[in-house]
């Protein structure tokens, strides 16, 4: 048996040395406890800014506290009016002066963490544990910082987008008649131009290859989308127009054909007659707004342009988008000048497409007639609305906010976006058709019959009887322009008065 009274070499009782690594191992306990809440105590302050100060007995942190739960309670309500989030993020100095309280939030939220550790901290600390403590603390630190730090850029982001796109967009044939109350002039319907370019939005050469007039019932939403062909010849202008005045027969004159063609409009006539319709800092877009008016026979309130080219750039910003393709689709090529395509996109169903692809895919002309092309980019807007996810937009945001810098151009008022926010979910669960003037016996675009064009787009327009709409229901169908009961020809060797959108993005392969 041992003698615990016995000495040991270094003259203590062998009781007294396992006492003291008793009491030692008691100590380091005691400390790694200590260490452990106040490292919670530091976690509390991150989930609930100053709620660690308050535990320390700081009256600071109850300021904090109470500062961070009023401002949450208040942003959530107010956000929670779908009238005022969208207001919100459509003004530049509301969105700055929020970036400029998100980088106060984050410097208190932060140190607020950071102070917790260093007050409720056990001292003395030895090193090993003041390294553990503070490692945790700074990360800690970065768990809040990243996601309020992001918030507070996309704020700038998006302040940057809304004043590029929507300021400095003054328009000589934008409605003048309208007010944030009633934004739609007492109109039923409004009318937006989409245009699709060949080059940069502010260029002055641009053409304008895509033609389509929005036409929505501000009351119910429902839609009809009128597509013009690139190449129509005459455009009249509304007899109240100066443009009217200068060419009384339509836009046309001598030497090369196509300086007269609708897509040359954008860029003709600011070269021939700046300023004639008057301040705007868009006249290409203004002159092409009332050519339409002069074919169609409706007014036109506003337009959007979109940068073709800049386009891939959005679709790469979502990571690419997924399309059925029936039959080949030529990339490049110029039927016109005989050159022809690098390479064809090939049949397929869910096909995956990069910016470059789904670009092509949209506008391919070489071998297929404006209606096949009208009718895929209808499936391409099917197809970025499928893949614009919320999370997926979120993610990609900076990106596509630095695409859409470059890709839209607009002369809608930035004081009227919440209304068009509004319209906008009315019309997606709507009725939306699609009128396409594309070749046929009735509709020659070297020539075409105005007076029948907007016999048709009056029809269209006009309200059906009560259970007598083929279209109810909101279903998205086209119609390609042509009256079947009258004998009209469909053109393109499209027979029938409409097809479905959804059956036309279906994969069926094609013979």
């Amino acid at each position: 048996m041992t003698d615990l009274s016995t000495p040991t070499p270094d003259g203590l009782a062998p009781q007294a040395v396992h006492e003291s690594t008793a009491s030692a191992r008691h100590t380091r306990h005691r400390r790694a406890r200590r260490v452990r809440g106040a490292l919670g105590v530091t976690l509390l302050a991150t989930l609930l800014p100053g709620s660690g100060l308050v535990w320390t007995r700081r009256r600071s942190g109850w300021l904090i506290v109470l500062a961070f739960l009023a401002g949450a309670a208040w942003l959530g309500v107010y956000l929670s009016d779908r009238a005022n989030a969208v207001a919100f993020v459509f003004d530049p100095a509301r969105l700055r002066a929020a970036a400029g309280i998100v980088a106060v939030v984050l410097v208190v939220w932060t140190g607020s963490i950071l102070l917790t550790w260093f007050l409720a901290r056990p001292r003395p600390l030895r090193w090993p544990w003041q390294v553990v403590g503070l490692v945790v603390t700074l990360s800690l630190c970065m768990v809040v910082g990243a996601p309020v730090a992001l918030s507070g850029r996309y704020a700038v982001t998006q302040a940057d987008l809304v004043t590029h796109v929507f300021e400095d967009n003054e328009s000589a044939t934008a409605p003048s008649d309208v007010t944030v109350t009633d934004p739609w002039g007492g109109r039923d319907r409004v009318n937006v131009l989409l245009l699709g370019g060949d080059g940069q939005t502010g260029r002055s050469g641009i053409r304008t290859d895509s033609v389509v007039l929005l036409s929505m019932s501000t009351r119910t939403g429902d839609t009809v989308m009128f597509s013009l062909p690139r190449n129509m010849m005459n455009a009249p202008f509304p007899e109240d127009s100066p443009l009217h005045d200068l060419y009384p027969d339509g836009f046309r004159g001598y030497g090369d054909p196509a300086a007269y063609m609708l897509n040359a409009i954008y860029g003709q006539v600011p070269a021939l007659h700046p300023g004639i319709l008057g301040r705007s800092a868009n006249e290409g877009a203004d002159a092409v707004k009332q050519a339409v008016e002069g074919t169609l026979g409706i007014p036109v309130d506003y337009y959007l342009l979109v940068n073709l080219d800049g386009f891939k750039e959005i679709v790469n910003a979502i990571g690419g988008v997924t399309v059925n393709i029936n039959e080949p689709v030529a990339i490049q090529g110029d039927t016109d000048a005989g050159i022809p395509p690098v390479g064809y996109l090939q049949p397929g169903p869910d096909q995956r497409l990069n910016g470059y692809e789904a670009l092509w895919f949209s506008r391919g002309r070489w071998g297929s007639s404006d209606y096949d092309r009208m009718l895929r980019q209808r499936c391409m807007i099917d197809a970025l609305i499928e893949e614009a996810d919320p999370f997926t937009l979120l993610r990609r945001y900076e990106a596509l906010a630095a695409a859409g810098r470059d890709v839209l151009r607009t002369d809608v008022p930035r004081t009227l976006v919440p209304a068009f926010v509004d319209l906008g979910l009315l019309v997606k669960q709507a009725d939306v058709r699609s009128v396409a003037f594309v070749y046929s016996d009735d509709f020659f675009p070297g020539d075409p019959d105005f007076a029948w064009v907007q016999d048709k787009v009056a029809s269209a327009l006009r309200p059906a009887a009560p259970g007598a709409s083929p279209h109810s229901g909101g279903g998205r169908q086209v119609d390609d322009g042509s009256d079947t009961s009258n004998g009209g020809a469909t053109g393109e060797g499209h027979a029938g008065g409409s097809v479905e959108v959804q059956d036309s993005c279906a994969y069926d392969p094609v013979g």
